[in-house]
């Protein structure tokens, strides 16, 4: 079994639009994957995170957690269909590519309002609170 063959875990922000999108969208077009957000953390998955695991998404596979790009990086190379994995290959042969790969993420996330004007679904930790509001307000007509 090959890396991109194990299961994994895409752990994120649960109460971000945007990252709702995403974790949604690899979802979808993943086998592999099982997504989880950061308020339906078991005790086990939050051992394995890094200490501000809520600063970014986590990858947790058999052979680590990939943290922040690197999380997106695995994941969307676990897209079926996708071809992504060999063009991510070919990057990791370049030394600036790391850098430049969290260097976008960070700059990705630091902006999340506004990539969510383009892209965005109500977060988990949200639908809860929306559907417990609807049904009071049904409650009082």
């Amino acid at each position: 079994m090959t890396e991109s063959d194990a299961e994994a875990t895409l752990v994120y922000d649960d109460d971000c639009g945007f990252c709702t999108w995403w974790a949604e969208y690899f979802d979808d077009r993943t086998n592999d994957v099982r997504i989880v957000g950061f308020s339906d953390l078991t005790p086990e998955l939050r051992e394995r995170l890094p200490e501000h695991y809520e600063a970014c998404s986590h990858l947790m596979t058999d052979e680590g957690v990939y943290s922040c790009g690197a999380s997106i990086e695995e994941t969307l190379a676990r897209v079926e269909g996708g071809g992504v994995r060999d063009v991510v290959d070919f990057l990791r042969n370049f030394e600036d590519y790391g850098r430049l790969r969290e260097t976008g993420y960070r700059w990705v996330a630091d902006n999340r309002d506004l990539w969510g004007r383009l892209v965005s679904k109500t977060p988990p930790a949200r639908r809860e609170s929306e559907s417990e509001s609807e049904s009071e307000s049904n409650d009082e007509r």
